[in-house]
C-alpha cells in the first residue's frame, strides 16, 4: 500500500470511528435519561398510590410520555441515518404537544369540576422528586444534543424540562390548597400548559431548522 492510500484508508477509518462513536453516545446518553425518568416515575407511582391525586396522576402521564420518546430517539442513533434522526426529533416534538393538550384538558377540567386534594406533604414530596428527576434528565439530552449537534435530542431535552415544570406546578399546588386557596391549582396548570405551548414552539423550530439542512 502506498503511503497516499495508507493516508487515505486511515482518513476513512477515523471517519468511521467517529460516527460510530457519535451513535453510541447518542445512544448511551438517551437510556440514561430513560433510567432516570424509570427511577422517576416509580417513586411517583408509589406517592400516587398514597395520595390519590389527579394532579400527580397527571404529572405520571408526562413523566411516562417523556420516557417513551426514548424510543425513537434510541432507533435512530443506533441506525446512524440523519433521516430517522430528524423524523424521531419530530416525534418528540408529536409528544410535548400531547402533553400539553393532557395538561391543559386537566387544568380546564378541574375548573368545571373542582376536587378534593388529599396527603398535601405526599403529593409536594412527588412533585419534588419529578422535577429533580426531570430536570436532570432534561440536563443529560440537552448537553448530549448540543455536543453531538442532534436537534432530536435537544427537542427531547426540551420536552423533559416542560415536564420537570409541571411537576414543579404539582408542587405550588399543593402549597396553594393548604394555604386554602383551591381555584390556584387549575389556574396553574392552565398557565404550565402555555409554558409547554412556548417549549413546543420552540422545539419545532429547532427540528425544522434541521430539516432544512
Amino acid at each position: 500500500m502506498t503511503e497516499v492510500a495508507h493516508r487515505h484508508a486511515a482518513h476513512s477509518h477515523g471517519l468511521v470511528d467517529e460516527s460510530i462513536k457519535r451513535s453510541r453516545e447518542g445512544v448511551r446518553a438517551v437510556l440514561l435519561a430513560l433510567l432516570v425518568l424509570g427511577v422517576t416515575a416509580a417513586a411517583q407511582v408509589l406517592l400516587f398510590v398514597v395520595s390519590g391525586s389527579v394532579a400527580l396522576l397527571a404529572d405520571l402521564i408526562h413523566n411516562f410520555g417523556d420516557a417513551s420518546t426514548a424510543i425513537p430517539l434510541a432507533v435512530a442513533f443506533t441506525l446512524g441515518s440523519a433521516r430517522a434522526e430528524r423524523w424521531a426529533g419530530l416525534a418528540v416534538v408529536l409528544a410535548i404537544f400531547a402533553s400539553a393538550c393532557v395538561a391543559g384538558y386537566e387544568a380546564i377540567d378541574r375548573l368545571i369540576n373542582p376536587q378534593q386534594v388529599d396527603a398535601l406533604g405526599a403529593l409536594a414530596g412527588a412533585g419534588v422528586i419529578g422535577f429533580a428527576g426531570n430536570w436532570l434528565a432534561a440536563a443529560i439530552r440537552t448537553r448530549a444534543g448540543r455536543r453531538l449537534d442532534s436537534p432530536a435530542l435537544i427537542a427531547d431535552g426540551s420536552h423533559a424540562r416542560a415536564d420537570a415544570y409541571v411537576s414543579l406546578a404539582v408542587v405550588v399546588s399543593a402549597a396553594a390548597v393548604a394555604a386554602g386557596l383551591r381555584e390556584a391549582d387549575p389556574l396553574i396548570g392552565l398557565g404550565i400548559t402555555i409554558v409547554i405551548l412556548r417549549i413546543t414552539w420552540d422545539s419545532w423550530k429547532t427540528v425544522r431548522g434541521a430539516h432544512s439542512h
